[in-house]
């Protein structure tokens, strides 16, 4: 596991709506509150440009970081972020503390590897498709992996990779394949035959489709035919039949 990252705040004593925006505006910080475990939820503030450069690290969204409110430090997650949707400024953040001895679910980053390196796009010239970049894990925080790996070496075109198919360290559990449910083992990356190709099978298909159509209207023309011979040369009734229509 990473080294911690700390985040020092302090206690928040001025609450409500009005109080948090001269917070974010005056001072350039951060509301946030620290909620869990058995002791009461803390309010907190924070400096906006201190979190901003804790979240540079990859692994802030997925590691247990450490919050420190005075004399006290605690581990926790970071449960919930919320930003600006205007500026993207952070205006508020969740921690979760948590307990060693407790399990925690946590959304871990997936990381690639040898993308390029794949038969599919090196040789075949495919394209890699991401359908996850984050899977949700459960494990105790001792156990929490920074990430898990992705390796797409050996993949084709047309080949995918599941849930079921990633190698997670022991004693770390994938939260979807723990379900009862089924469908869970989801597909996580897959490779694409080049668009080039698939837009020729696709022009081959509409070919085959018209040929079809022609030979069908072929044979309808030549029975149509058949059929008018048959009532000029021989079936005299048939003829005064759709006369008399």
């Amino acid at each position: 596991m990473a080294d911690s990252i700390v985040i020092n705040a302090e206690r928040r004593e001025q609450m409500g709506k009005a109080a948090s925006r001269r917070l974010r505006k005056k001072d350039d910080k951060v509301p946030g509150i620290l909620y869990g475990g058995s002791d009461d939820p803390i309010p907190l503030v924070m400096d906006h440009k201190d979190l901003v450069k804790a979240m540079q690290d990859d692994s802030f969204f997925s590691q247990v970081l450490e919050v420190s409110v005075g004399k006290k430090s605690q581990q926790v997650v970071v449960r919930d972020l919320q930003r600006n949707p205007a500026s993207e400024k952070v205006t508020h953040v969740d921690f979760l503390r948590v307990q060693a001895d407790r399990e925690i679910n946590v959304s871990i980053p997936l990381r690639f590897l040898n993308e390029e390196e794949c038969p599919g796009v090196k040789v075949d010239g495919g394209s890699i498709s991401h359908n996850l970049t984050e899977v949700e894990i459960s494990c105790l925080p001792a156990n929490l992996p920074e990430f898990i790996e992705v390796d797409m070496a050996e993949l084709e075109i047309g080949d995918s990779v599941r849930l079921s198919d990633l190698t997670v360290p022991k004693d770390v559990v994938i939260v979807a394949l723990a379900s009862v449910e089924e469908d869970r083992d989801v597909q996580v990356a897959s490779v694409l035959a080049p668009r080039l190709e698939i837009e020729e099978d696709e022009l081959e298909g509409d070919e085959e489709g018209g040929d079809e159509a022609l030979s069908a209207t072929d044979e309808e023309g030549s029975t149509t035919s058949d059929s008018a011979e048959r009532g000029v040369g021989g079936d005299d009734s048939a003829t005064d039949e759709s006369d008399s229509d």
